[in-house]
C-alpha cells in the first residue's frame, strides 16, 4: 500500500474492455494503466465541467445584476432592438 494503489474488481462493458485492451497492447502497457488513465481523465473532465458551469452561472448573475437598473427600453436598445415610430413614405 506504499504506492497508494489498491486492488479491486470492476465489471465493465465488453466493448469498453476490448477497446482498453487494444490500447494497452498498442502502447505496450498493462490494462491497469489504461483504465487508470481513463478514470483520471474522466474525473478531471467532470471537475472542469462543474467549474465551468459554476463560472458561467456567476457570469450570468453578474450580467443580470448589471442590467437590473435599466428600463425595458434601455435593455432593448442594448439588445439591438430599436423602437421607433413607423416612417410614412
Amino acid at each position: 500500500m506504499k504506492s497508494g494503489k489498491r486492488r479491486t474488481t470492476l465489471t465493465l462493458p465488453a466493448e469498453s474492455l476490448t477497446a482498453a485492451e487494444r490500447i494497452a497492447r498498442a502502447r505496450k502497457v498493462n490494462l491497469s494503466v489504461v483504465i487508470s488513465e481513463v478514470i483520471e481523465e474522466g474525473l478531471r473532465a467532470r471537475t472542469a465541467a462543474k467549474r465551468d458551469g459554476e463560472r458561467r452561472l456567476r457570469v450570468w448573475e453578474t450580467y443580470r445584476q448589471s442590467l437590473s437598473n435599466l428600463s425595458e427600453e434601455e435593455r432593448l436598445l442594448l439588445d439591438g432592438i430599436v423602437l421607433s415610430e413607423p416612417v410614412n413614405e
